[in-house]
């Protein structure tokens, strides 16, 4: 392999969509705190540590699934041998370094928040994956927990609440699809997912409830006074994506789980649009 695909393979194991996304996550929890404007440098740390944290658990992660990939994902870095298993966990271990720099400069809710994600990143990968629910509940805390990550690093965390719950109910379908989709490499790797042990379509239902208990309860950001109309008038078509993506999984996992992640993402969307139209009254 050459340097450049190395490179490449490393950059690979971060996911930088997910990294990506669980920073503008953090950027929207210190937004909708209202702290943005007050605190541009915690914000930036905060949404920077994000990003090295989420790219260090993904390649660490990669590390302990070298096994289950070689069946489910072949073309990922390790298993083509762009990256060694050791320079995968290296890696990991500087990012999580770095993450670590970057929060011990926030207040102390951030980083007793960051402190307990950090623990949480190593613990899904060697201990909570293959457990029925358990590790993709984990997976829903730690994405749900980026908006509560965000608004301590500006000092107000009440806001994110509410957001914190429905991104965590999001993620939590959106995982237990997954689930369905990986379930050959994970049964031969021995591991009881869900799908595993209740079958794979009544792990749909319980992602479909999940969903349906995450749409009803949207509008509560509007209702509680945290966003204005305009959070509405995104999110409902978000919930419209996202319920079809669940229908669709019945039948295709992987169209239903992909469409779901871009429903999250107009769901993101109309928080920033929300918050900021009421930025906007205020004034």
């Amino acid at each position: 392999m050459t340097a450049g695909e190395t490179v490449r393979g490393l950059l690979e194991l971060t996911r930088p969509v997910n990294v990506l996304a669980a920073s503008v996550l953090t950027f929207i929890g210190a937004f909708v705190a209202g702290g943005l404007g007050s605190y541009p440098l915690q914000t930036g740390a905060a949404v920077a540590a994000t990003g090295l944290a989420v790219g260090a658990g993904n390649a660490i992660n990669d590390y302990f699934d070298r096994e289950i990939d070689r069946i489910n994902q072949p073309d990922r870095a390790i298993p083509r041998g762009a990256v060694s298993p050791r320079g995968a966990l290296v890696f990991s271990i500087v990012l999580f370094a770095a993450a670590v720099g970057l929060a011990l400069t926030l207040p102390l809710a951030a980083l007793a928040i960051a402190g307990i994600n950090l623990v949480a990143l190593v613990a899904y990968t060697e201990y909570f994956k293959g457990l029925p629910g358990l590790g993709n509940a984990l997976v829903a805390y730690l994405v749900g927990s980026t908006f509560l990550f965000g608004a301590a690093a500006v000092g107000e965390i009440g806001p994110a609440v509410v957001l914190f719950a429905l991104a965590a109910i999001a993620t939590l379908t959106r995982e237990i699809i997954k689930d369905v989709e990986d379930i050959e490499g994970d049964r031969e790797e021995g591991l009881n997912t869900l799908p595993i042990a209740i079958g794979e379509r009544q792990s749909l239902y319980v992602a479909t409830v999940l969903l349906v208990i995450g749409v009803i309860a949207s509008p509560l950001p509007y209702v509680l006074g945290y966003f204005e109309l305009e959070y509405l008038l995104l999110v409902l078509p978000a919930n419209a994506i996202m319920i079809v993506a669940v229908y669709e999984s019945f039948t295709d996992p992987t169209i239903g789980q992909t469409h779901l992640k871009y429903g999250t993402f107009l769901a993101a969307l109309a928080f920033i649009v929300g918050r900021a139209a009421l930025e906007v009254n205020v004034f």
